[in-house]
């Protein structure tokens, strides 16, 4: 459903916005490609109001425990009407409902990625080599880097219809990756035009999502970009694009600690209702403001407190005074440890949320450093969770006999396994959304955000344990099939009704119009 006082489709939207450069693009950009054969088995009208259909037979694992069996079936059903489970457990019956044959796969619920910024998935690979901010070391990460090319150099140069693809593309990537809901942390407002090109194309991907309406790249430091309205204009997108709370689309608030004015943001986001965001890590003094936060003494007034509806990402570097303050206050914590582990942001806090009995979500954050995929997200977090208290352990021995091998000690945080990181990847992701009343699980009642998993495939089979073949095996090459809200979007391993030809060729013509503006050279093998 989508809310009746905004353009009713993203033809309409582009042919309104041409006359003001906001979509110089082609307005074919969803072109439907050809049907194959194989889509022609869907099931139709997936999604539609009282339309059911069946998942029969697969390995089932719906992430909720309180369920029967605890939720998990080596062989179960899943019955879906309109756009919500109805049931799922074994042989259930579904009169003349469509059935989906899902033998050899594995029935789940879609990942969950609580912070990714969107708005630079044209300039992917980018800065593989790259660390936030130049050290001076004269190295290859140190030049170029992400806060002084990406935010400072890139940004302000986009157009709306630049942030319109690469929010689009970017966002099909992921739901071809399994990936059904998203945090979009976008920091791309440098004007009306451009919040609503990344809304749209927020809509038009077809899956579940959380704006975040964060600044504008480089308006604070540069002084360009003028017509942007951050913050104020959160009341105009609330009105205009999020008046209805049934909807794949929802919002939440950026606001930024180490930007000047933060509690304005704040402000507004909890006048409004919403979430706040911000990201909480080593560099740009913000371990001091934390700590003011933390004990209600943040922002210009002095007075300025943490919540429950804060959303924290990364929380890198922090004090201790500042975690108790976020544990104490009920903040969630998203962590993105691939990023964070490449680029400086200091360790994942993993450790320390352990030591408070707190648990992240995972977020991918930018693709121009790394792949956006939920598989990479769960084995690095599991990984190097294990690495440091394997090692940790192995010390508590002498490396030689008899203690070569040593019992943990007491207080030895316990190894992460394959359940736990699903959780954070799912369960923890619709919690910090605010999300899980709808998604989350494969709750009846909650719904239907469902991935089917090839298992029979080379990478996999043979099948022996459930969880242990998602995290530890599995690749975006298993995801069969995907379904949003009921609505099946991607089938038999292909995305359903898009051109990704010709999106991909809009992507890059984006692309190229953002070197050339921003005065980049595009050389495909520098620094590479």
């Amino acid at each position: 459903m989508r809310p009746k006082d905004h353009p009713s489709s993203r033809r309409d939207f582009l042919k309104a916005t041409a006359a003001t450069g906001v979509a110089a693009a082609s307005l074919d950009l969803f072109s439907p490609r050809p049907a194959t054969a194989h889509d022609s088995d869907a099931p139709e009208d997936t999604g539609r109001q009282r339309r059911r259909y069946i998942i029969r037979g697969g390995a089932v694992m719906t992430m909720d425990p309180s369920m029967p069996n605890k939720g998990d079936w080596a062989q179960a059903d899943v019955l879906i009407e309109g756009k919500k489970i109805v049931a799922v457990g074994p042989n259930l019956r579904a009169g003349g409902a469509s059935e989906i044959d899902a033998r050899g796969k594995i029935v789940m619920p879609g990942f969950i990625d609580t912070h990714h910024h969107q708005f630079e998935t044209a300039l992917r690979s980018f800065l593989s080599n790259g660390i936030l901010i130049n050290d001076g070391s004269d190295t290859p990460s140190a030049f170029p880097t992400y806060f002084e090319f990406i935010l400072l150099t890139f940004a302000p140069v986009y157009r709306p219809e630049d942030v319109y693809i690469s929010e689009l593309f970017g966002g099909l990537a992921q739901l071809d990756n399994g990936v059904t809901t998203v945090h979009d942390v976008s920091q791309i407002h440098h004007s009306p035009a451009h919040s609503d090109a990344a809304i749209q194309a927020l809509f038009d991907t077809g899956r579940r999502a959380a704006f975040g309406y964060f600044e504008s790249a480089g308006a604070a430091i540069l002084g360009t970009n003028p017509d942007n309205q951050y913050p104020t204009d959160a009341r105009r997108i609330k009105k205009q694009w999020f008046s209805s709370s049934d909807q794949l689309v929802t919002i939440i608030m950026g606001g930024e600690v180490y930007l000047p004015k933060y509690e304005d943001a704040w402000k507004i986001g909890r006048e409004l209702g919403l979430q706040v965001a911000a990201h909480i890590l080593s560099p740009f003094n913000i371990r001091p403001t934390l700590d003011l936060l933390a004990q209600g003494a943040g922002g210009d007034s002095g007075t300025l407190g943490l919540g429950p509806d804060n959303l924290f990402i990364h929380m890198t570097g922090m004090s201790d005074l500042g975690w108790q303050g976020v544990h104490d206050h009920g903040v969630q914590v998203s962590v993105a440890f691939p990023i964070e582990m490449n680029m400086r942001h200091g360790q994942p806090p993993i450790f320390k949320l352990q030591s408070l009995h707190m648990e992240p979500s995972l977020s991918t954050d930018v693709e121009v450093t790394m792949t956006a995929d939920f598989f990479t997200q769960m084995r690095s977090a599991m990984t190097m969770q294990r690495m440091i208290v394997n090692q940790m352990i192995l010390e508590q021995g002498a490396f030689q006999a008899p203690s070569q091998w040593p019992t943990p000690d007491p207080g030895t945080p316990p190894l992460l396994n394959v359940r736990d990181v699903l959780r954070f990847a799912i369960v923890n992701g619709a919690k910090h959304l605010r999300l899980d009343g709808k998604t989350g699980s494969l709750t009846p009642g909650k719904e239907a955000d469902i991935i089917i998993l090839d298992a029979t495939a080379l990478n996999v089979a043979p099948l022996n344990k459930v969880p242990g073949a998602v995290v530890s095996l599995m690749d975006r090459t298993n995801v069969e099939t995907v379904i949003v809200a009921g609505k099946i979007r991607k089938w038999k391993g292909r995305l359903l009704d898009v051109d990704l030809r010709h999106l991909r060729r809009q992507l890059e013509a984006s692309r190229d119009y953002i070197f050339s503006a921003a005065g980049v050279p595009q050389d495909l093998f520098a620094n590479g």
